[in-house]
């Protein structure tokens, strides 16, 4: 088993080695599906835990060999997203299982997020009611890419947020597809289709966006609703949008 441990966290190595032992049976189950995602206390801190399916056959060659495993990337950008200044909950540990010298099951541990609010919440919402916080996030994204950061799983569940002091701040999850390069128009245009919101909702992100990194607005205008038309005519042929969808 291999275990990898940030060092302000190395008072927790024994209990973080019991963790795939523990994982089945303690824990609050926040998410169940190919991946398990719990949260457990130890020492009155809430920590996320988030167990990976074992790979194919193939994968785990792959995973084993050739390509950092899932768990190890959440773990290592992590890292890299706080030294550049953004938030993402504090990595704790990076476990990762073996049989017959190949992966089995890998866990990324961290600090449980305290923030309350997803993305999903502005499906319908009138931009009236949200466009303080659209605003804040066209200027936070703008800077993340900036910094040559691309969350390329950049949906409404992976990215959360509250009003802290009145300012509204940001934290990015499952950032295990997360690429670190120089972010053009079209590369950080893309990166909004996914969200869920109204026409007003991507307009007002596009003109905040474009003033915040110096491009032009009705370029990132244009791109932006297309590439959000383009995600979201792909998607409803085969799910049903839970929001009302217009183009």
């Amino acid at each position: 088993m291999k275990i990898e441990i940030i060092p302000q966290f190395e008072y927790l190595r024994e209990y973080i080695e019991s963790l795939p032992q523990r994982f089945e049976s303690e824990g609050r189950t926040i998410h169940a599906g190919r991946n398990i995602v719990k949260v457990l206390s130890v020492n009155g801190m809430e920590i996320n835990i988030k167990r990976y399916h074992v790979p194919s056959f193939i994968n785990k060659f792959i995973y084993s060999f050739i390509r950092p495993p899932k768990g190890w990337r959440a773990y290592t950008y992590a890292q890299q997203l706080l030294e550049k200044g953004f938030e993402t909950p504090q990595p704790i540990a990076y476990i990762e299982e073996h049989s017959c010298g190949l992966i089995g099951y890998s866990y990324f541990v961290s600090v449980q997020s305290p923030y309350t609010h997803r993305f999903y919440e502005f499906g319908d919402c009138p931009i009236e009611k949200c466009e303080k916080v659209v605003t804040s996030f066209a200027h936070y994204v703008a800077a993340l890419h900036e910094s040559g950061v691309l969350h390329c799983d950049f949906s409404p569940g992976n990215i959360l947020f509250d009003n802290i002091n009145g300012e509204y701040r940001f934290s990015l999850v499952d950032i295990n597809r997360m690429r670190f390069c120089k972010v053009d128009i079209k590369k950080g245009c893309a990166n909004f289709a996914r969200l869920w919101g109204q026409k007003a909702f991507f307009i007002l992100l596009a003109k905040e966006y474009a003033q915040a990194r110096g491009l032009n607005e009705t370029a990132c205008t244009e791109l932006i609703l297309s590439y959000r038309k383009k995600f979201w005519q792909r998607y409803t042929k085969k799910h049903k949008a839970e929001f009302h969808l217009e183009f």
